[in-house]
C-alpha cells in the first residue's frame, strides 16, 4: 500500500521552474494590478519582447508572450500567458490579450485597436485576409474602436486590397467562434452570438443582434436594430428594424421586442407596424411593386411625417439600389 505513494519517477526540474515561474507571475500580476505606480511596467522573464516596440506605463506582459519590433502598446495594457503580438499593429490604453490570444500579422499595412478592449483565449486579430484577390506585398488593414470584447476562438481579417479597410466601431459584443472576414464594416453596439459568420464586405449598421450559427453573404447589409434568428443564412439585406429567420432567410415581421430595450416609444413602435403592414402585407401587394408601395408611404400624411418610418423606408429604397442585393424574402399576403 505504501508503494502507491511513492512517486516512481522524480519531477523534472524544467517543469519546477515553470511552475515556480508562474507563480512568481501570478503573484506579480496582483501586485501590478493594486498599484501600477509602484509597479508602473511588468514584463516577464520568459516574455520576448522586442527592443523597438513601444511599451506604454502599466502595461504587464505575462510569461511566453511575444511583441514584435512594430508593436506599440498603450498604458495599462495586460498580456496573459502566451498571448502575442506582432507585426504593425497598434493597441490603445487598458486593452487586454487573454492567453493564446494573437494579433497583427507580419504583413505590410497596419492592425488598430482603440481602447479597453478584450481580445479572447485564442482569439485571432488582424491577420491576412483569406481571399484569393488580396495580393502578397499589398497593404491591409483592420481598424478596431473601443470598448470591443472578442471572445474565444474569434477570427477578425484584415482588408483584402489597399484602398479598403475592415472596420469595427465601438461597444460591441462578439462571442466565441464568430468568424469577421475581409472588408466588413462593424458599426457600434452590435451584438454576435456564438458562430456569427460574416463573409467579405458585409456591412452592420448599429445594434444590430445575431443569434447563434448564421452564414451571412458577402457584400450583404444587415440594418440598424435588426434580428437574426439561429441558423438563418442570409442571402439578401436586413432590412432596419426587421427580424429575419430561416434556411433562407425572410423576414418574418419587425425586431419589436429589441426596439422596445432600446428605448423606442409605443407611438413610434405603432408607426413602424402600420408602416411595414402597408409595405409587405398590402392586400394589393400582387398588383402593385414595392416601390409604388415605398412612394405611397412616404406621400402618406401621418407616417410620411414619422422619423423611424423614414429611416425604414430609406433602409428599403438603398437596398434596391445599384449593386446591392436587394432584400430577404418575405411572403405576399393574400388577405384570405
Amino acid at each position: 500500500m505504501n508503494s502507491l505513494l511513492k512517486i516512481r519517477r522524480p519531477i523534472g526540474s524544467f517543469y519546477l521552474q515553470r511552475f515556480s515561474s508562474l507563480l512568481t507571475y501570478a503573484s506579480n500580476e496582483k501586485r501590478h494590478e493594486a498599484s501600477s505606480l509602484e509597479n508602473p511596467n511588468f514584463i516577464h522573464s520568459s516574455a520576448i519582447v522586442h527592443p523597438n516596440a513601444l511599451i506604454g506605463q502599466g502595461v504587464s506582459i505575462g510569461p511566453f508572450c511575444t511583441v514584435g519590433s512594430s508593436a506599440r502598446l498603450g498604458n495599462g495594457c495586460q498580456l496573459y500567458p502566451g498571448s502575442h503580438i506582432f507585426g504593425n499593429t497598434e493597441l490603445g490604453e487598458r486593452c487586454v490579450l487573454m492567453t493564446g490570444a494573437v494579433v497583427g500579422d507580419d504583413l505590410p499595412g497596419l492592425t488598430v485597436l482603440g481602447n479597453n478592449n478584450i481580445i479572447g483565449h485564442h482569439a485571432v486579430v488582424g491577420v491576412k485576409c483569406q481571399d484569393m484577390k488580396y495580393k502578397p506585398g499589398d497593404e491591409c488593414f483592420l481598424d478596431i474602436g473601443d470598448n470591443n470584447e472578442i471572445r474565444e476562438h474569434a477570427s477578425i481579417h484584415r482588408s483584402s486590397k489597399p484602398s479598403d479597410r475592415t472596420i469595427i466601431g465601438n461597444n460591441n459584443l462578439i462571442m466565441g467562434s464568430c468568424h469577421i472576414a475581409h472588408d466588413c464594416k462593424i458599426g457600434n453596439n452590435n451584438i454576435f452570438a456564438n458562430n456569427t459568420l460574416l463573409a467579405g464586405h458585409v456591412i452592420a449598421e448599429d445594434y444590430t443582434h445575431t443569434a447563434g450559427a448564421i452564414v451571412v453573404h458577402q457584400f450583404c447589409h444587415i440594418g440598424s436594430f435588426s434580428f437574426i434568428g439561429g441558423g438563418s443564412v442570409v442571402s439578401q439585406d436586413v432590412p432596419k428594424y426587421a427580424m429575419v429567420a430561416g434556411e433562407r432567410a425572410e423576414l418574418r415581421g419587425l425586431n419589436l421586442e429589441g426596439l422596445r430595450r432600446h428605448g423606442f416609444t409605443a407611438t413610434e413602435l405603432r408607426s413602424l407596424r402600420m408602416a411595414y403592414r402597408k409595405i409587405f402585407m398590402s392586400v394589393d401587394a400582387n398588383s402593385v411593386g414595392i416601390e409604388e408601395r415605398l412612394t405611397e408611404l412616404e406621400q402618406d400624411k401621418e407616417l410620411g411625417q414619422v422619423p423611424v418610418v423614414c429611416s425604414m423606408v430609406q433602409s428599403l429604397r438603398d437596398s434596391f439600389a445599384e449593386n446591392r442585393r436587394g432584400i430577404c424574402k418575405f411572403r405576399h399576403w393574400s388577405g384570405s
